[in-house]
C-alpha cells in the first residue's frame, strides 16, 4: 500500500511540524508516508479567484504527483475539498477527468485517514490539558468531517473537552476573503476569539492551519495565552509524553 502525504502550502512553508508529527504518528502505525517532491499548492487560491485556466495548471501537477498512490493523507480539509473540484475543472477533458476521479476516491484528510481508513481513534496519548475545538467549515460542512476528531480527542488521558460556543461559526479567514473583505473577515475572528475566552482552554486545536494561523494571530494581538494546535501535533505531543 502506497501513502502518500499531500502537505499543502502552510503547512510546508510555516508548519512543518505538523507534517512531521503526522509522519511520526503513522509511522508508529506502520504506514510509511511517502512524499512526492513535484508536489505543488492544489490550486483553491486561484479557483476561488475565478481562474480557472491558473487553477488547471496546478491541479495536473497534483494529479500527477499522486497517481500511483493509494492514498493521499493531508492536514487540511480545505485542500482536500479542492481535489473534489478537480472533477469539475476537467469535465471536457476525459483523459485527466479520470485521474481527478482517482484522486478524489482516495484523498482523504488526516483524521478521516487514522479513523475511517486505519480504524484508530486511541493512540495511547496523555495530553492533561483543557481543550476547545474549531471546525473549520470545508472540513466539517463539505467533507464531513465531525466525528472523527471528536473520537480521537475523546481518548487522549487526562484531556479536558470544552466544547466551543457556536464553534461551527466561520472564523472570517477564507483566504482571499480575508483581504478583500478585510474588516468583516477581522471581526468575525474577533467574534470567535471571544467564544474561545468565554471556553478558559489552554488550547485550541483544530484541522486546518490556515483557520488556526488566522484565530492564532487574534489571540496574539490581544494577549491571551492561548496555544494553538493542529490535532495532528497534540496528538503526537500526547504520545510522547504518555
Amino acid at each position: 500500500m502506497k501513502v502518500s502525504l499531500f502537505i499543502t502550502c502552510l503547512s510546508d512553508a510555516i508548519y512543518p511540524r505538523v507534517g512531521e508529527a503526522m509522519v511520526r504518528l503513522l509511522a508508529a502505525h506502520g504506514v510509511r508516508l511517502e512524499f512526492p517532491p513535484v508536489q505543488t499548492c492544489c490550486g483553491q487560491p486561484s479557483y476561488n479567484s475565478g481562474y480557472w485556466d491558473e487553477t488547471r495548471v496546478a491541479a495536473k501537477t497534483i494529479l500527477e504527483a499522486f497517481d500511483d498512490s493509494d492514498f493521499v493523507v493531508c492536514p487540511s480539509g480545505s485542500c482536500t475539498y479542492m481535489i473534489h473540484h478537480y472533477p469539475e475543472l476537467f469535465a471536457n477533458e476525459p483523459i485527466w477527468l479520470e485521474k481527478a476521479k482517482r484522486l478524489e476516491a482516495k484523498a482523504y484528510e488526516f483524521t478521516q485517514f487514522l479513523v475511517q481508513v486505519l480504524g484508530i481513534t486511541d493512540l495511547g496519548a496523555h495530553f492533561p490539558h483543557k481543550v476547545t475545538y474549531h471546525p473549520s467549515c470545508h472540513g466539517s460542512r463539505l467533507l464531513g468531517v465531525k466525528d472523527e476528531p471528536m473520537a480521537l480527542l475523546s481518548a487522549v488521558k487526562g484531556l479536558e473537552f470544552v466544547p466551543l460556543p457556536f464553534g461551527e461559526d466561520c472564523c472570517g479567514f477564507g483566504g482571499t476573503f480575508a483581504v478583500k473583505m478585510s474588516d468583516i473577515s477581522g471581526a468575525m475572528v474577533t467574534e470567535k476569539v471571544d467564544h474561545i475566552k468565554e471556553t478558559e482552554a489552554e488550547v485550541l486545536v483544530g484541522l486546518d492551519m490556515a483557520c488556526l494561523m488566522n484565530i492564532a494571530g487574534n489571540l496574539r494581538y490581544r494577549n491571551e495565552p492561548v496555544r494553538v494546535m493542529h490535532l495532528a501535533e497534540l496528538l503526537y505531543e500526547g504520545v510522547r509524553t504518555g
